[in-house]
């Protein structure tokens, strides 16, 4: 697992998969519930996800899903992850109503486990708003962003990084829209906000 975060920091995601890989075959020899073999699970479904391995990679999410529901219950936070990236993995594969079910009932999840205002929720939010932009439907989507906006600047502050990225979607979702004076506000903004992140780490 050290070797692959290694790898994965040099952006080497063969070496990663392999590695992974590795942690797999002694992850399954783990007494029962050892929560290593879903973590190990989830981050090789991770890998072929990102190397465009969609069919291998769900049922590892899956079974990683399923591990933590029966070790630390369907509404643990952990079974909220692994059902977004399941859901992110269903939106790349355009199956929409799947990912939509899956990303409801993980922010169902976190709403109820972590609170309203806690950012995992705006984590969320901004997934199933951006399911909700691909497929078009902006009227949706638009309370979801400027929902998980108002959480994160109320976590993190208004000049956090992080925040540039949720500008950035909402820009591009006003931009799709025709809102056009709206979408250059935000990604102006952002552009600040990241202009003075990087000017503050020299």
């Amino acid at each position: 697992m050290t070797a692959a975060t290694s790898a994965l920091q040099r952006r080497d995601l063969a070496e990663a998969g392999t590695q992974l890989e590795a942690a797999l075959e002694l992850a399954e020899h783990f007494s029962v519930g050892d929560p290593r073999l879903a973590r190990t699970l989830n981050n090789l479904a991770y890998i072929y996800r990102r190397v465009g391995r969609y069919y291998d990679a769900e049922p590892l999410y899956r079974r990683a899903a399923d591990l933590h529901e029966e070790t630390l219950g369907p509404d643990h936070p952990n079974v909220a992850t692994v059902l977004n990236n399941v859901a992110s993995l269903y939106q790349l594969q355009r199956r929409y109503d799947e990912a939509e079910a899956l990303f409801v009932r993980a922010l169902d999840i976190r709403e109820r486990a972590l609170g309203l205002e806690h950012p995992d929720v705006a984590t969320s939010l901004n997934n199933l708003a951006g399911l909700y932009h691909v497929q078009g439907q902006a009227d949706k989507a638009e309370p979801l962003f400027q929902r998980s906006l108002e959480i994160l600047q109320k976590a993190h502050g208004p000049d956090d990084q992080r925040i540039a990225k949720w500008l950035f979607n909402m820009s591009r979702l006003y931009l799709a829209q025709g809102r056009f004076e709206e979408a250059r506000s935000l990604e102006a903004r952002a552009r600040a906000i990241w202009v003075g992140r990087v000017g503050a780490d020299r």
